[in-house]
């Protein structure tokens, strides 16, 4: 599972906000937060953490913890949207530091003519983002933390559908393995969620024992089926 969206540092750093300096996409203010929310467990939550979206993974910044500190100072949440936007648009794709870098958004956010079959992407790219931007804008930093997930395929989908394609949970990323094609054994699937191989990331930092069983049984059974 490699990097897919969102490293959330302001352009000037640490959030001290020369949002000029960002870029250029204009101001995002119109996005829904709902639907922001189902595109960032999709297209992000394979590399960032959010509480409030379920999502554990830690190739990326933790977003909750890239704007809890700026929050509590008094930065507000439509400030977090117009960096989350410019991060989209124009992210860090090769830092110099050994963090990996952050795809553009032909990648990360890829538009539904430029897509053969049923591989995630979107209609309105500018939307989409400003969508994405909304709801990590209200939500991340605020000590809002959902319910961790304890069914397979809800953990899954919020950990690993970004990168992996699998029809019974209706994703279909395509930077790691097909997993219908693939189809792993349980053994497998605790390995790579609790080691990691290659540029999918340990996820026993993020996922307890009892999650990771839960989601490896859950891709064995549902695997190919």
């Amino acid at each position: 599972m490699r990097p897919v969206v969102l490293v959330a540092v302001a352009c000037a750093g640490a959030l001290a906000l020369a949002l000029s300096g960002c870029g250029t996409g204009g101001y995002t203010s119109e996005g829904s937060q709902g639907a922001g929310k189902d595109l960032l467990v999709q297209s992000c939550g394979g590399c960032h953490a959010l509480a409030d979206a379920g999502t554990t993974s830690t190739i990326g910044p933790n977003l909750d913890d890239a704007f809890a500190q700026a929050r509590e100072v008094g930065m507000t949440s439509a400030t977090f949207t117009q960096v989350v936007a410019s991060q989209i648009r124009y992210p860090i794709e090769d830092p110099v530091t050994e963090a990996p870098g952050m795809p553009g958004p032909d990648q990360t956010l890829p538009l539904c003519d430029d897509v053969e079959g049923d591989a995630f992407c979107v209609e309105d790219r500018d939307q989409a983002i400003a969508d994405i931007s909304v709801y990590v804008g209200a939500v991340a930093g605020t000590g809002i933390t959902a319910e961790r997930p304890t069914d397979g395929k809800s953990i899954f989908t919020a950990n690993c559908g970004s990168c992996h394609t699998l029809s019974d949970a209706d994703t279909s990323g395509a930077v790691g393995p097909n997993l219908d094609e693939s189809r792993p054994s349980t053994e497998l699937v605790v390995d790579r969620v609790t080691n990691g191989q290659g540029a999918m990331p340990s996820f026993k930092d993020s996922l307890d024992a009892d999650q990771i069983k839960a989601v490896s049984d859950y891709v064995a059974g549902a695997a190919g089926n």
